[in-house]
């Protein structure tokens, strides 16, 4: 895939064209056997051991969707164990009274990081990837992350409010997670490893200028604009995503 990669501080951002869904599957790597549970921690679905001992953990947004990152997990070459976390109420899990806001869904995080570990974060689910790097900053190598507010105040950057919209069609789902206003700005530069932002120019939500701010505060960020991504790039433009997180990991390594 032909593209370019704007620096992290760069203003215009990179563009990648658009490419056709079906090369997805063709770009898989590597087929994960996914278990319903993990051993340590029946909350989190996990791929089978392998040996290399970092662990790639995957978060998801508000709707705690853990399949939205199925096909970038199943197509990395990266070695390492997966596992894919779900929040407590959402997305078809059953709720847990003793999770009461979103530092709960960071203290299970953080408990479940035991070595060294990437974190992939789509939406809210940066916030508490964000957190979780703050917490265990000797521990967590990489941050890549999508369409995400990052902790910081989306509306000033133009974002529309979703959250009306989604308590409106989700009236039993918890509402601590539609509560959250911690603002990070201050303790981002705090977070020295490398970030890939990834973001859509076809995203109300997290418009790009939230990723341009982000890549501001963000001492090593790199910052990727798909040309007419939306809110579900992670799972619409998977292929696009294995590549740039491929390129990435490499980057890691060097």
């Amino acid at each position: 895939m032909s593209a370019r990669f704007a620096p992290a501080r760069a203003r215009d951002s990179s563009k990648i064209p658009r490419t056709s869904l079906a090369r997805e599957r063709a770009q898989v790597a590597a087929q994960l056997a996914l278990s319903p549970r993990d051993d340590e921690n029946p909350r989190v679905k996990s791929a089978a051991v392998s040996e290399n001992p970092e662990t790639l953990l995957f978060l998801p947004g508000t709707g705690g969707r853990s399949e939205i990152w199925q096909p970038v997990a199943d197509g990395l070459s990266h070695p390492g164990r997966r596992r894919l976390f779900g929040w407590p109420g959402f997305g078809g899990m059953p709720a847990d009274p003793s999770v009461r806001g979103i530092a709960d869904l960071v203290t299970r995080v953080v408990e479940s990081i035991a070595g060294p570990t990437l974190l992939f974060a789509q939406s809210m689910g940066g916030v508490i990837a964000m957190r979780a790097a703050l917490e265990q900053p000797h521990e967590v190598r990489g941050l890549v992350l999508a369409v995400t507010s990052g902790g910081i105040d989306t509306r000033a950057l133009g974002a529309s409010d979703w959250r009306p919209a989604f308590r409106k069609a989700n009236p039993n789902l918890p509402t601590w997670f539609l509560d959250e206003r911690e603002d990070l700005s201050a303790r981002l530069a705090e977070i020295r490893i490398p970030v890939l932002l990834l973001y859509g120019d076809a995203d109300p939500i997290s418009p790009v200028r939230v990723g341009e701010r982000l890549a501001e505060l963000l001492p090593r960020a790199e910052l990727v604009v798909f040309e007419g991504g939306t809110h579900e790039l992670v799972s619409e433009r998977a292929s696009e995503v294995i590549e740039l997180v491929e390129r990435y990991l490499r980057g890691l390594e060097s």
